[in-house]
């Protein structure tokens, strides 16, 4: 189409529109036009009239398409069709998701965190739950040409994509491989940049997540991989090639984790603020990296992750000694080095609880999930409208199922509002875990519920097709003798029963202090046979006096409660936790408070009442007065107030009685393409 003015004379023209004019010129349109269609059969005679020479050229080779043997371009032909299935799936697409992807993209590449954050949190669950709730979201191929085929936004798309089928869906073999192979793509992108720190800004949220689902991802295929019994042939065969006993290996997941932490010098940066360094001192000892927060963060959370790796490879001690420089934050009244997601301080609890409980430190055991239970308690409402709310929950319930464990196996005064929650839930089974032998069962179900799904860090021999057919069938015994060393093995090979089974030894050595506990109470000296007498028929001298040493010896433990006592006096000497405490470190305490010696045969208690802790209240009492105080004093008097239902004038016009435009929360002051609010 030529613009105006190149080849036409743009002459202006006027148009009349009264009925007479117009009227006429139909009539003479409608004569024009039947002159025009008598005349037609004479044009005919004058066509056929005129001899026009038609020459028509012969073609070589017209039967080349007839050959059989021609061969086509396969390649060709399937990029033609790939590209049409992809304008065909992106047509489908609703617009909206459209505009919320390029909308996003753009946020990315300006490295604006407030859009970034808005359409993490929000865009993407919204749109979740209209348009894919049951559903996968469009696959990275399909809305590449939205972002101009941006392979480092599309990595990230891939990481929300595998999530969403993690969490909603259920992803079979080949989803599991690929999730893989982008996780591998992303933190190769982060680590192995050429060019130095990568140009990148992710909202901590974000961050957190990509290290939690990498770990979630592992630990769901450890345990797809090490049930090979339910797998088809297809399966089988692609587990037991190079590529399915490299994928998700512990020895990656954990290299990964670790570059994390030793590219962000995230150590020495914890080491450094808690000896007080300044801010250009921390800068020069962490680097160019260690100075970005996208690595920082992302060195902390592998921290966290690392925790829970190696909670979950049944390796307690060493969990706990990879958080000595981090600590375990707010859980136990420590100051966090930054704000962290709620998640995260959460898991970080949960896991350093289930390592306590694992080696047996009870107390230190309740101490972190006390700890962490009052301020999910506290914080509650502020983290109602997220979207990990449920999973928060999740992981407080199981926190309140293992410190009911913890209070069964060793009995201590922990902070009202915590154990009353307790005794609510489990009170019935605490009570029938109290009798002994007959609450094994409900000891057993409990852990099995609360603890996380141990994995273990080898897989089947899936490229040994006769060793895994033994595993799968293994062979009947053919003797008494061999049937009952070999009767336990399928339990011995899953790493929670094997855990659940230590645990559980030491709830049955534990099973006659309830009763010894509860008689000695009513004396203050007594005899060993009188005791004897009060047990169960056939027990003797002996075996009494060998199960008060079990109660005297249930009675102590390793803990570090004073050292957190003593935390602020380390700090005012210029030490710290980061320096010269472990959380492995501990002294051994008495947690009991019935005492005994035995003299020969006779059996001499003292109890010691120990006196209820009133500070704590009128702490947290007198806070909340203060608060009450401030409200109070910063509300405006009675009668400054404009009476009810009227509203005053102020200038432009607004109303100065309704204030509800000042106070609601506003998340964002620019409007998105792809939002419906107008």
């Amino acid at each position: 189409m030529k613009p105006l003015g190149t080849g036409f004379s743009h002459v202006p023209c006027e148009l009349d529109f009264s009925s007479s004019t117009h009227h006429q010129n139909k009539t003479d349109m409608a004569a024009q036009r039947m002159a025009l269609w008598a005349a037609e059969p004479d044009l005919d005679d004058d066509i056929n009239d005129v001899d026009i020479p038609l020459t028509i050229p012969s073609y070589q080779n017209t039967d080349l398409y007839d050959d059989p043997s021609l061969q086509l371009d396969e390649g060709a032909l399937l990029a033609v069709q790939a590209q049409i299935a992809q304008q065909t799936a992106l047509a489908q697409i609703p617009d909206v998701v459209k505009r919320f992807i390029v909308h996003f993209h753009q946020a990315v590449l300006d490295n604006n965190l407030p859009e970034i954050t808005l359409a993490y949190e929000s865009g993407w669950n919204r749109l979740t739950e209209k348009f894919y709730a049951r559903t996968e979201w469009p696959e990275a191929e399909i809305i590449a040409p939205l972002v101009n085929d941006d392979q480092i936004f599309l990595i990230l798309y891939r990481e929300l994509y595998y999530r969403h089928v993690y969490s909603r869906l259920q992803p079979d073999i080949d989803d599991r491989f690929h999730s893989y192979e982008n996780s591998c793509e992303l933190f190769n992108y982060l680590l192995n940049s050429d060019g130095g720190p990568v140009p990148l800004s992710l909202p901590a949220q974000w961050l957190w997540d990509i290290i939690d689902e990498f770990i979630y991802q592992f630990q769901s295929f450890a345990l797809y991989r090490s049930r090979p019994a339910n797998k088809t042939d297809e399966e089988l065969t692609m587990l037991g090639t190079e590529g399915g006993t490299q994928a998700w290996s512990s020895y990656s997941v954990l290299n990964v984790l670790y570059s994390l932490i030793q590219k962000s010098r995230v150590n020495e940066w914890l080491k450094a603020r808690a000896e007080g360094k300044s801010e250009e001192e921390i800068d020069d000892i962490v680097g160019e990296y260690g100075t970005k927060p996208l690595y920082r963060q992302l060195g902390y959370f592998s921290l966290i992750g690392l925790l829970r790796v190696h909670v979950l490879l049944g390796d307690f001690t060493l969990a706990l000694k990879v958080m000595d420089n981090a600590g375990l934050g707010l859980c136990v009244g420590e100051k966090a080095p930054f704000t962290a997601p709620t998640a995260a301080h959460v898991s970080t609890a949960y896991h350093a609880g289930v390592c306590y409980l694992m080696l047996r430190r009870f107390t230190d055991a309740a101490r972190v999930f006390t700890g962490c239970l009052n301020w999910v308690m506290r914080a509650r409402q502020y983290h109602t409208r997220s979207y990990q709310y449920d999973q928060i929950n999740k992981t407080a319930d199981r926190m309140y199922a293992l410190l009911a464990l913890c209070q069964t196996l060793a009995p201590t005064r922990l902070d009202d509002n915590v154990i009353n929650v307790v005794r609510e839930r489990y009170g019935e089974q605490m009570t029938r875990m109290g009798r002994g032998e007959e609450g094994l069962s409900t000891f057993e179900e409990i852990f099995l519920y609360a603890c996380p799904k141990f994995i273990t860090a080898n897989a089947p021999p899936y490229n040994d097709p006769n060793a895994l057919a033994l595993l799968i069938n293994p062979p009947t015994p053919a003797s008494s003798s061999s049937s009952s060393v070999t009767s336990g093995a399928p339990a011995i090979t899953d790493p929670t029963q094997r855990h659940l089974r230590a645990l559980s030894a030491h709830f049955l050595a534990l099973s006659p202090v309830p009763t010894l506990r509860s008689l000695l109470k009513l004396y203050t000296s007594l005899d060993a046979r009188k005791l004897a007498g009060f047990l169960d028929a056939g027990v003797d001298d002996e075996e009494v006096l060998s199960w008060m040493m079990v109660m005297k010896n249930a009675g102590r433990c390793v803990g570090r409660v004073r050292g957190a006592a003593n935390a602020d006096k380390d700090e005012k000497n210029g030490t710290s936790a980061a320096n010269g405490s472990s959380l492995l470190d501990g002294e051994w305490m008495s947690i009991s408070d019935l005492n005994f010696v035995i003299d020969e045969n006779m059996i001499h208690i003292a109890e010691s009442t120990v006196g209820r802790r009133y500070a704590g209240w009128f702490i947290r009492n007198s806070e909340h007065a203060a608060r009450v105080f401030d409200g109070i004093r910063a509300s405006p008097l009675p009668g400054s107030l404009p009476p009810p239902g009227t509203k005053t004038q102020g200038k432009g016009g607004e109303a100065k009685g309704d204030t509800s435009k000042d106070t609601a929360p506003r998340t964002s002051e620019k409007k998105v393409a792809w939002s419906k609010v107008v």
